[in-house]
């Protein structure tokens, strides 16, 4: 039996500094990168996701960014699949894997397995984004505290594409999300290496109220606008497009559309922090410390 090999999974909140940190670690490890965002995969959805630039990815092999198409249907289970075979292949000729994401489902996904959720009748999904559509997210939201309390203190309920999601294997099932998720992690034929980045609070709000701004001028506006027909994916449910449909529906301003960005962002942000200092065993470092990052996972894989 040859040495085990080793994915090092890079998280932590949005902006940052989690592709730069895999992309040096990449060229570090002369390997490549998974990525395990639940919507850089889509191609079509470039400056809200924070996609890598194209400079950055000329500078790494990447993996599941622009892999699909927005109109098709892709889930983290589906991820799972597809990121494993993807790894097996890339270990044939690496020791090391880089794995990113801010997404904590996916990165679970691929290090420790999802539980076998229930799909429910595609009819079932319409009524709910519909609901969603029409009353907001409160109501959906007092609806997965009543049929599983559990999951609704556990999980990211800010985010619609979870809450919807959770109601839907009730709706499909009789029986709550969090009955399926009996936290049995799969064993994997490799060794998991968790990098956590965090910095300063006041230093990352700004830094991602920056981010907004510059994804704004890049011209977000124009990118929502041209993905109006998809508008009810679970993708486009999110931060950074959820706020300018509603400013296309009149409901707001743009000045109002901008502010919300930034403030859902930013409670992504804490959301995503919470998530990650709960998870799995995670090593916790500033973006800047590279060096230090680089000589943690060597002494690990020794």
């Amino acid at each position: 039996m040859g040495k085990q090999k080793t994915l090092i999974v890079v998280v932590g909140p949005t902006a940052v500094g989690k592709t730069a940190l895999a992309i040096k670690l990449a060229n570090y490890f002369k390997t490549a990168i998974i990525s395990a965002d639940s919507r850089q995969f889509y191609s079509e959805m470039n400056i809200g996701t924070a996609k890598p630039s194209p400079e950055e990815l000329n500078q790494a092999t990447h993996y599941f960014i622009n892999s699909h198409s927005i109109s098709e249907e892709y889930n983290a289970g589906d991820f799972e699949r597809e990121a494993l075979i993807r790894l097996s292949e890339l270990f044939k000729n690496q020791e090391v894997v880089i794995a990113v994401g801010g997404s904590g489902l996916f990165i679970r996904a691929l290090t420790e397995g999802l539980d076998d959720l229930p799909k429910a009748p595609e009819a079932v999904r319409e009524s709910l984004n519909q609901w969603f559509k029409n009353e907001g997210l409160e109501p959906l939201k007092q609806r997965l505290n009543e049929i599983d309390p559990e999951y609704y203190f556990k999980a990211d309920i800010d985010n619609p594409q979870r809450v919807i999601r959770a109601i839907e294997v009730y709706e499909a099932s009789g029986k709550p999300i969090s009955y399926f998720m009996k936290n049995q992690k799969s064993e994997r034929p490799f060794n998991v290496i968790t990098i956590g980045l965090n910095m300063n609070r006041d230093l990352l709000y700004e830094r991602i109220n920056l981010r907004v701004d510059n994804m704004m001028e890049e011209g977000l506006l124009e990118e929502v606008q041209s993905l109006i027909q998809y508008r009810n994916k679970p993708a486009l449910l999110t931060v950074g497009y959820a706020e300018l449909f509603n400013y296309l529906d009149r409901k707001i301003s743009l000045e109002e559309a901008i502010s919300l960005i930034k403030q859902n962002s930013r409670r992504y942000a804490k959301r995503q922090i919470t998530w990650f200092k709960k998870y799995g065993d995670t090593s916790w470092f500033e973006p800047h410390e590279t060096e230090k990052i680089i000589d943690f996972i060597e002494d690990k894989i020794k």
